[in-house]
């Protein structure tokens, strides 16, 4: 697909699925069960679909997102850090009867997710008659994004309507538990970025853990099943990939982790942007990296300040 002219429009991402508001709490030391323990704690805007929405829009992608949020306080946020980022918020429900999508998770000393719950009610109401009545963004996208909070027969809607519009499709896994629901789609999908853990269930093999030599072997094993490109995060041991015609490793960049929430939609979204603008794979990884980079040292799910030229200029550093 060819870089646009400054006169035209870039290509429109349609991104549907999860948004919410993410509460992690950061431990200073030992987790101690079965009490309260010391922490600090931060709000701010989530959910995989709205974060690689709003990750696009701030790398100047057009983007749509579907998805829906409660009529409350937290609901309110998010539509308006949507609408500042630039992202289209004309398909957004607002819903009466549940509250607005929420994530909860403990960070240990070290940086890493120790655990997480989720509460995605409010997914409920998108169903596969209101895709089917919003065809017409289908059409007009570039790109489908999804995430696997959506229901397996909206999913599936989602998949029918794309390969109707003749339009590629992005999924994450988002969990080991919902992972399963994009097993019957491997061979409908353009681009697929699961963890390592995800990526055992979409396979339904162990991988060892760190080993990027076997994660490449797993990302070629996704595109023997279908998917045109396949990434595996491997957090602290970088980003395993392969096509058809490609494949290797790519090691993470050393930072500092303020917060390891959000930087695999940050890592999703750049690469999207970068197949969209014609960047080789392996070059769109690049960038991908680094902006995960870019989100670990954030206290926001989505960096702020991010932009092509920022995610470029930690790579000559």
């Amino acid at each position: 697909m060819a870089v646009p002219r400054e006169d035209e429009q870039p290509p429109r991402v349609l991104a549907i699925g999860a948004a919410g508001v993410d509460m992690v709490g950061h431990v200073g030391g030992p987790l101690e069960p079965r009490t309260s323990n010391p922490a600090r704690i931060r709000l701010a805007c989530g959910g995989v679909a709205r974060n690689v929405a709003e990750n696009l829009a701030r790398l100047g992608q057009p983007t749509t997102l579907i998805s829906a949020i409660g009529r409350d306080f937290f609901g309110q946020q998010l539509r308006q850090q949507l609408v500042d980022a630039g992202v289209d918020t004309s398909t957004l429900l607002t819903l009466n009867d549940r509250p607005s999508g929420a994530y909860l998770a403990i960070v240990d000393s070290t940086g890493q997710l120790h655990l997480a719950l989720d509460d995605m009610r409010a997914l409920e109401a998108i169903t596969p008659d209101l895709l089917q009545a919003n065809a017409h963004l289908f059409a007009g996208a570039a790109m489908i994004f999804l995430d696997a909070n959506l229901a397996p027969e909206t999913i599936a809607a989602a998949v029918h309507l794309a390969q109707q519009a003749g339009v590629p499709i992005s999924a994450d896994p988002v969990s080991r538990t919902l992972a399963r629901r994009l097993v019957p789609h491997l061979e409908d999908l353009f681009l697929i970025t699961p963890n390592a853990g995800e990526a055992e269930v979409l396979l339904g093999q162990a991988l060892p853990s760190g080993d990027p030599a076997q994660s490449v072997m797993a990302a070629r094993e996704l595109v023997h099943r279908g998917v045109d490109v396949a990434l595996i995060a491997l957090a602290e041991f970088g980003v395993a990939y392969a096509t058809a015609a490609d494949h290797g490793h790519l090691s993470a960049l050393r930072t500092q982790i303020l917060d390891p929430t959000g930087a695999g939609d940050a890592l999703t979204a750049a690469v999207i942007f970068g197949l969209l603008n014609d960047i080789p794979i392996h070059e769109a990884v690049r960038v991908g990296i680094s902006a995960a980079s870019l989100t670990l040292r954030s206290p926001s799910t989505v960096a702020p300040d991010l932009s092509l030229e920022k995610l470029y200029g930690q790579l000559l550093i």
